[in-house]
């Protein structure tokens, strides 16, 4: 039964993303090759704030919904390796919205979460860092934290 609750509130969001959604980032549930869509898994693109070293990248990020979910935040993944403190080599985004004991409430829209994840890139929280090369660049040399975001941001450029 909680699988159509997740399912229907997922629906939902979609349209709401579809209507009205933040300029520049993506959203959309995966499709497969006959056309049936998942709205259990969601494609997203979320870009470099203006003005930060973020800037200029677009940031491709995995939403994974369970049959749990809203009750159950999803689990959010940038690629393999993603540079950053809150970021786990796994790609796994470590923020307090994203955690069912300390701050997730169902709710929290998709849409929250992709802008929550946007302030994290440039607003790192070293007190709950998630791996180490990130971590450390960001505290003791922070210039070359800033080098390695920009060139991270080369990485994924627009699709335009």
């Amino acid at each position: 039964m909680s699988g159509g609750i997740a399912r229907g509130r997922l629906a939902e969001e979609r349209k709401s993303w579809r209507k009205n959604h933040p300029h520049g980032f993506v959203a959309r549930p995966e499709t497969f090759p006959d056309g049936t869509v998942n709205l259990m898994v969601w494609n997203c693109t979320i870009p470099g704030k203006k003005g930060t070293d973020w800037e200029g990248g677009n940031y491709p990020l995995t939403l994974l919904f369970s049959e749990d979910y809203p009750i159950k935040p999803p689990k959010c993944k940038f690629p393999q390796g993603f540079f950053h403190p809150n970021i786990y080599p796994s790609g796994t985004v470590c923020l307090s919205i994203l955690n069912e004991d300390i701050g997730w409430r169902p709710a929290i829209t998709v849409q929250q979460v992709l802008t929550g994840i946007q302030d994290l890139l440039d607003q790192p929280n070293p007190a709950d860092p998630a791996q180490t090369e990130g971590y450390q660049l960001f505290i003791q040399e922070p210039e070359e934290y800033k080098i390695r975001v920009r060139n991270q941001a080369k990485m994924y450029p627009s699709p335009v």
